[in-house]
């Protein structure tokens, strides 16, 4: 169901986003550009995968699986939950009037601090539950940990890259 958005606005069709995601972006959806296009079902696949992850994440598999499933899970864990952070600690400045945004932002200011910020940091806490279960229903705790970790550690080098250089 996540991705379901995105494969819509990727096809133009801006349903449910003109009043719950950023004007610039719709515009993007809604003028058909290429990359952006791209990058909308780059992130449908991508919430998809997300989706077989989780559901690999049920039940032990095999130790080339297990080590694939916990890398990608704390990975998951650390990306969801440090993009809704950033949206609950963006919208938290904004209503504090310590930082502003343009008008036609601000209507959308609730929307990211109280239901996109929340819903990728439960997302992210999901991710991260799922993946400690499953390590502990493992034989091979010690090395799946250490997958677990790399993943994580990746994605928060990542993402903090991606926020001191604006992209994310």
């Amino acid at each position: 169901m996540f991705a379901v958005p995105s494969f819509v606005w990727a096809t133009g069709n801006t349903f449910g986003a003109q009043s719950t995601v950023s004007p610039s972006l719709v515009k993007l959806a809604r003028d058909g550009v290429p990359w952006f296009l791209a990058v909308l079902v780059i992130t449908g696949f991508l919430k998809l995968f997300g989706a077989l992850v989780g559901i690999g994440l049920t039940r032990p598999r095999g130790s080339r699986i297990s080590r694939l499933l916990v890398l990608c899970g704390g990975v998951a864990a650390i990306l969801l939950t440090w993009h809704g952070g950033l949206f609950v600690v963006h919208g938290v400045l904004v209503e504090a009037g310590v930082i502003s945004v343009e008008r036609d932002l601000a209507a959308l200011t609730g929307w990211y601090l109280y239901l996109w910020g929340p819903w990728f940091i439960v997302g992210g806490l999901a991710f991260a539950g799922a993946t400690a279960l499953y390590v502990r229903q493992c034989d091979d705790r010690r090395k799946l940990r250490l997958y677990g970790a790399v993943g994580a550690l990746g994605a928060l080098v990542l993402s903090l890259a991606s926020t001191a250089t604006g992209i994310g």
